[in-house]
């Protein structure tokens, strides 16, 4: 039996401009719900590809005149080039609500507002979601679920702009959370822009290493890196555009690493190890207030690691017995060094219920590491 779509709260048609990712995304989710869906690009590659995998019709390929005017218009485009494509949406379309979803707020907001764009239809939007892979072949209509999306008044936004951009990001199963532009920058400037400088840095230092170094590496690196392999040209746009908030953090990273240096290079010296612990201790405090996978206040789980054979079906079958345990996974952590006949499955669980756990599984024959 086809489950039947919850009906959007979005009206359509809705115009998507740019048919990257996260454009062919919102079209791919919005037309799952029977949302009208059209997509204009500047690559007419991007938006045929875009049509062909069902995210919207493709205004080239019908023909200017016969697209229907929009009732919600998403600029999905680059950052360089947002806050235009906003203002000459904001004027083609009069009738429209016109929201971006670039990942950097206050520029965009303040190059419209000096074109004397009308600011009552605007709404800046920021879905905190993506991939390390680029264009509609990576798009997923999924993509949104659970995430952050960002909605930020521009000051003057109307009552039902505002409800069309909250609602637009609640049909894709994002969670709203509501912030102004400059809040929003020096917010993600922390939680989201160093840490991809972070890792294009650590992954830098591996352009020169000895492939059989690298052999060594485990999931610690991997994990550090994976976001490393991001699109340059798209961030050289973000980290340009929201400067001075990355600067403030990057100043305080660089304390840090200063009081590091210092103190590695006297390692056996009075307080050098306690300093070190410090530096490590105040890392795992920074950690514990990440929220889990619910959102909100972070909680505490206990952790169990399981050791998984590398054969088909091995993960599943754990999963299951798990689920059939009646213990709820908190979150899975997968570890799998290449070559090993065996993966490390890190579960966490409530702190309560880790014993019961623990204790059944290895009645069930699982190997779990104490």
């Amino acid at each position: 039996m086809t489950e039947t779509p919850t009906p959007a709260a979005t009206a359509g048609p809705v115009l998507v401009i740019g048919a990257g990712l996260l454009g062919a995304s919102i079209g791919l989710g919005l037309r799952h719900l029977g949302v009208e869906v059209w997509l204009r690009d500047s690559s007419p590659t991007a938006e045929a590809v875009a049509q062909d995998i069902g995210a919207g019709r493709s205004c080239r390929a019908a023909g200017e005149g016969r697209v229907p005017e929009p009732a919600l218009v998403v600029v999905a485009t680059p950052p360089d080039v947002t806050a235009q494509t906003v203002v000459e949406a904001l004027r083609a379309h009069p009738g429209a609500v016109v929201v971006d979803i670039a990942s950097v707020k206050e520029s965009v907001l303040e190059e419209v507002r000096a074109q004397g764009a009308d600011l009552t239809r605007y709404v800046g939007t920021h879905p905190m979601a993506g991939r390390e892979k680029s264009g509609p072949v990576a798009a997923r209509g999924e993509l949104f679920t659970s995430m952050p999306w960002v909605v930020c008044d521009s000051g003057r936004s109307s009552p039902a702009a505002l409800a069309a951009a909250k609602n637009l990001a609640v049909d894709l199963g994002a969670t709203v959370t509501f912030m102004d532009a400059r809040e929003h920058d020096a917010t993600v400037a922390l939680i989201s822009h160093l840490p991809q400088v972070m890792s294009s840095l650590l992954a830098s230092r591996l352009q020169d290493t000895p492939p059989h170094h690298l052999s060594l590496a485990g999931q610690g690196l991997r994990d550090t890196t994976r976001i490393a392999a991001s699109d340059p040209n798209l961030w050289v746009q973000i980290l340009s555009a929201n400067a001075a908030p990355v600067v403030a953090s990057l100043h305080g990273v660089r304390q840090d690493l200063d009081r590091l240096i210092a103190t590695l290079e006297a390692p056996r010296a009075p307080g050098a190890r306690l300093d070190i612990a410090q530096l490590i201790a105040e890392g795992n405090a920074g950690q514990a207030r990440i929220p889990g996978k619910h959102g909100g206040a972070p909680r505490a789980f206990a952790t169990l690691t399981v050791l998984v054979g590398d054969v088909p079906g091995q993960l599943a079958r754990l999963l299951t017995e798990i689920g059939e345990i009646g213990v709820n996974l908190e979150d899975l952590r997968l570890e799998h060094s290449p070559g090993q006949p065996v993966g490390l499955a890190e579960v966490s669980v409530l702190p309560n219920r880790r014993k019961e756990l623990v204790e059944a599984l290895q009645e069930r024959g699982w190997k779990v590491v104490q």
